[in-house]
């Protein structure tokens, strides 16, 4: 669609000249995320300063109900910030200081652009911890976060986003501000509109600032690489660990692929990776007393012990360490440079993970794709990157969404979901279905009619095309 003149006058009003964008170059680089190669190009991009900018905007595009897309740092995997029905791309990137680090109250308030390392490392040198670690957390911003609930690796023992979110200031589809709730650890008053927002997927309002709840940070940490000969035993022994009274910090899955691939890619990691090596888990446990770590360490390894590993890698160093991790990280990168794939983010109950991996293998087989799994074990999360390779562009594109369909029922029927910190967004609303009957999803689209009876923020994303 194109914006009138007049629309197009009054958001430069609102903006200034400099920040507002009509030529194809702009929109089409807004018009992308990290969702496989898909580019919705908004009509227009703008990027307010503050919020009472992003108020204007939102007014203007209530009143003419023009769709409007909230557009971050652009590294989701869902199409959350695709602009699908062109308009007002809103990019949100001018809002990236941190206002205040409180360390009396153990707290931060920050805007919504503020990238998640920078904030990570920021209260860091206060001797504080936000633990919420994204593999992207170089790159994603915390709005983004807060809209997807992200996880990552850390969030077995310390929670998600949504475990750190105080309050929230909002600005609504009409143009209003509101904060939703109080800098307090604890608030029973009224509905939580807080933990509303967390996760609504830039659908019922554009969070602008955030007061997020910080941790002393611990000073120790122990890391482990265990290499498993059989693949399903690695999930098993996620649940194992549990069970023997561990929580770690960290514990990941990677199928052999994953680290062979990213091996390749990311130089300065040595690992040695045999042919008989099917999976690996990457083990962290933290703490302020190395003895203590030590005894824990010694415990998982006594489980690790009761399946068929290789020798245990034990990271001596930091470097060793962050050569671990950085692999870990980087396994996505990894996936998207050797194939077109897709990539689902599915959880379950940990000790169902070996139930779900041998069924996504056989789902692969039937349909003939190539699946490469990794992911927060710990957590149940197990991220499934479908790869497209000899597949003919027929059977990709009629084919994987029949396997696709059938992975998520298969994660329903073993007590999971759809996504444990992607999103639903663009590429899996029509599989909600699975997840939720059409009351659940009623329900959803009653709220989202309350905070935006003119359908203008984010449309199209997370509801089914048919109900």
């Amino acid at each position: 669609m194109s914006l009138q003149p007049e629309i197009i006058q009054k958001l430069t009003a609102i903006v200034g000249e400099a920040y507002i964008f009509t030529d194809i170059e702009t929109r089409e680089h807004y018009g992308h995320d990290e969702t496989e190669d898909l580019v919705f190009p908004p009509s227009v991009v703008v990027k307010p300063a503050n919020t009472q900018e992003i108020a204007a905007i939102l007014k203007v595009a209530n009143d003419y109900k023009i769709p409007t897309t909230p557009i971050g740092a652009r590294t989701g995997l869902s199409g959350g910030a695709l602009s699908i029905y062109e308009g007002i791309g809103l990019s949100t990137e001018r809002l990236n200081k941190i206002i205040e680090i409180d360390e009396q109250n153990l707290q931060v308030t920050v805007e919504t652009a503020v990238i998640n390392q920078v904030l990570r490392e920021a209260v860091a040198e206060k001797g504080l911890f936000y633990p919420v670690d994204p593999s992207s957390m170089g790159s994603c911003w915390i709005g983004g976060n807060i809209a997807e609930n992200a996880g990552g690796a850390r969030a077995l023992k310390y929670g998600v986003t949504k475990d750190y979110v105080l309050n929230l200031e909002v600005v609504l589809p009409n143009g209003e501000i509101i904060w939703t709730g109080a800098n307090t650890l604890k608030n029973s008053t009224g509905y939580n509109l807080t933990q509303l927002m967390v996760g609504s997927e830039g659908t019922l309002g554009v969070i602008t600032k955030a007061v997020l709840k910080l941790l002393p940070q611990n000073s120790h940490n122990v890391l482990m690489l265990v290499p498993f000969y059989k693949a399903h035993e690695a999930c098993e022994a996620v649940s194992a660990i549990f069970r023997a009274g561990i929580t770690p910090s960290a514990l990941e899955f990677m199928e052999r692929d994953a680290i062979d691939w990213t091996l390749r890619l990311v130089e300065g990691i040595s690992v040695t990776v045999k042919p008989e090596h099917q999976a690996h888990l990457l083990i962290e446990v933290d703490g302020n007393y190395p003895e203590v770590l030590m005894q824990e360490a010694e415990k998982i390894l006594a489980v690790v012990e009761q399946f068929e590993i290789d020798e245990v890698l034990f990271a001596d160093t930091e470097d060793q360490k962050n050569a671990l991790w950085k692999m870990r990280r980087s396994v996505a990168e990894a996936v998207k440079s050797n194939s077109v794939y897709k990539e689902e983010d599915t959880v379950v109950p940990r000790y169902m993970l070996p139930e779900l991996l041998s069924g996504i293998k056989r789902i692969g087989a039937k349909y003939g794709f190539q699946s490469v799994c990794y992911g927060h074990a710990g957590d149940g999360n197990l991220h499934v990157n479908i790869i497209k390779g000899n597949m003919t562009d027929d059977n990709w594109r009629t084919q994987v969404p029949l396997g696709i369909r059938e992975i998520f029922e298969l994660t329903v029927s073993l007590k999971g979901t759809l996504s444990g910190e992607h999103g639903i967004g663009y590429v899996q609303k029509n599989f909600m279905d699975i997840a939720f009957t059409r009351t659940h999803l009623e329900l959803m689209e009653s709220i989202k009619r309350v905070f935006d009876p003119n359908n203008v923020l984010n449309p199209g994303k997370i509801f089914p095309d048919e109900l």
